[in-house]
């Protein structure tokens, strides 16, 4: 492992001078985040590409969708919500009851198994 020197005027210990006063503020990356989680509370999803039984997945806004989707389990703000799309379409549909509360973002993955589990029936 090599060390490259210094460059430049003042200290280089991250921005301090000798006295232990900062010369300016400093940018610290990712200072405050907690990693692959888009922050302790962010909004987060995951998707799947599904093909539901013969009844298909029904939906708040256009009533019962069938055929190749692709399905977005969300977490934000402490909830949950399942939506779908057909697939590679720009229009996402809200999951009738497909929304609940999450007290915590670690759930979300296992939320998202169990509803590809519930929705993803390619032999019917």
């Amino acid at each position: 492992m090599s060390e490259e020197p210094a460059t430049g005027t003042g200290a280089a210990t991250a921005g301090m001078t000798a006295d232990g006063k900062a010369e300016s503020p400093a940018a610290v990356p990712g200072a405050g985040m907690v990693a692959d989680s888009n922050g302790a509370g962010g909004a987060q999803s995951r998707t799947a590409d599904i093909v539901p039984g013969p009844g298909g997945v029904m939906t708040d806004e256009v009533g019962v969708v069938t055929g190749e989707l692709t399905l977005r389990t969300s977490y934000a703000d402490g909830r949950v919500t399942l939506s779908v799309q057909y697939k590679d379409a720009d229009e996402w549909y809200a999951v009738t009851g497909g929304s609940a509360p999450l007290a915590d973002a670690a759930g979300l993955a296992a939320v998202h198994g169990i509803a590809v589990g519930l929705l993803h029936r390619p032999e019917g």
